[in-house]
């Protein structure tokens, strides 16, 4: 193990148990809003910060150490300051480690009156990003008889809720209405934003028990629930564009526009044709449907029916140049409506080995309609298809099938070399060896 964190957690061993015990509840009872304490509040041995997971007790207790050594999330703040972020700043005329433009995400943008003396926003994205500020339950939480609901209705913020979780990651990962990448920021160097969930949840790495005992397909639970949010979120946020700069080109297609030229003859792009729209108009993105639309063909049909008239209109409306403000944020906000009750029903729906095995199988057919809807597309139908893959507990052909998956995400390494009629070959390839 890593000698600085070796050392930093026994130094902070004895501020986090006595944080834990002592001013978790005077920071409560104090009066203004709750504070929040930092990681190292959670890094005791006796709480979160053990070397080895425990199956004997409600949570892993190793919790803070997968955080500090494994999760690329404690470099966030970091990354502000490196050659790229460097530049951003100098195009954007900001200061990445001061601008709340930035530290919204890469850090805890909180105001003083919210730090407890412990706080330190180099930690990066930490504990407290996604619970909450811990003040209100984080003496409590400690003692005999306390449980995950009376955190909750203390303040934590309810991850185990799917859709609450969805919304947490994606408020970064997608952005909110305080918190967005812009076409200006991707322009400047910000990386352009996708997501799936369980893909992410599974490379963070996970620091949680998942409820497998009581749902044993919780993972594609997660997944199918996060195509919806993340769906739904899309859509407000082209609802809340339209009101402040439009066209706001981070919405569409990226490599509609930014790939290698290459002669006509050779240009996929125009040998597929722009049905739909008009040449030359940049289309709307369309990764965060294309799984989510198989989803709901296993789930709800009625709902897969509306879901697709309403996102339909979205995208006749974004990748015309021409069209009304208002009508693009009536139509956004109604296909958002839709995706919010579909969410919801997926939290409660039927799911079964024979349903994830049918919806890998149903991605790795339709590989066609994916493909040549653009990289981004395909990046969200190999996330999907490793996602269930694992799932299901890698079902069979080990040996063959994880070098056809891994095949996948080697053909989008480089969006500008991206070739639909390859990624469509390894796909099929993935179909044979599948269950």
């Amino acid at each position: 193990m890593d000698l600085c964190f070796r050392v930093r957690q026994k130094s902070q061993a004895v501020l986090s148990v006595w944080l834990a015990l002592t001013l978790g509840g005077a920071l409560r009872a104090a009066d203004g809003p709750p504070q929040y304490t930092g990681p190292g509040s959670c890094s005791s041995t006796s709480c979160h910060g053990g070397v080895q997971a425990r199956n004997e007790t409600t949570v892993l207790q190793n919790e803070y150490s997968t955080w500090v050594v494994q999760d690329k999330h404690t470099r966030s703040f970091v990354a502000l300051s490196n050659d790229v972020g460097r530049r951003m700043g100098r195009i954007l005329k900001l200061e990445p480690e001061k601008s709340s433009r930035c530290t919204v995400c890469h850090a805890l943008d909180i105001t003083p009156a919210q730090r407890a003396s412990t706080f330190d926003r180099n930690d990066g994205v930490g504990c407290e990003n996604c619970h909450g500020p811990s003040s209100p339950w984080l003496g409590d939480h400690t003692t005999r008889g306390w449980n995950y609901e009376k955190s909750v209705a203390a303040g934590l913020y309810d991850t185990r809720d799917l859709i609450r979780r969805s919304e947490k990651c994606l408020s970064c990962h997608l952005g909110d209405g305080q918190k967005y990448v812009d076409h200006e920021m991707i322009a400047a160097g910000h990386p352009d934003l996708y997501f799936e969930q369980a893909s992410f949840e599974a490379v963070m790495p996970r620091h949680w028990k998942e409820t497998k005992d009581k749902d044993p397909w919780i993972d594609v639970r997660t997944m199918a629930t996060g195509q919806a949010v993340q769906l739904r979120e899309n859509m407000r946020r082209i609802q809340r564009d339209t009101g402040r700069f439009w066209p706001e080109y981070a919405e569409l297609d990226c490599f509609a526009c930014h790939h290698s030229l290459t002669a006509p003859k050779d240009s996929w792009r125009q040998e597929r044709g722009y049905t739909g729209r008009r040449a030359g108009n940049p289309p709307w993105n369309p990764s965060r449907y294309a799984v989510f639309q198989l989803v709901l063909n296993e789930v709800d049909r009625a709902g897969a029916q509306q879901m697709d008239t309403e996102v339909k209109r979205v995208m006749e409306l974004v990748s015309d140049i021409t069209a009304d403000k208002a009508q693009i944020a009536r139509a956004a906000g109604a296909a958002a409506d839709v995706a919010d009750g579909l969410a919801k029903r997926l939290v409660s729906a039927q799911i079964d080995k024979a349903m994830a095995i049918r919806l890998m199988k149903s991605i790795a057919a339709d590989s066609d309609r994916i493909a040549w809807q653009g990289e981004r597309t395909a990046e969200q139908a190999a996330m999907a298809i490793d996602s269930l893959y694992i799932a299901n507990g890698s079902p069979g052909n080990e040996s063959q099938i994880r070098p056809a998956i891994n095949g996948l995400f080697q053909l989008l390494q480089n969006p500008s070399a991206y070739q639909p009629d390859a990624f469509v070959r390894q796909m099929k390839n993935v179909e044979t060896l599948l269950p």
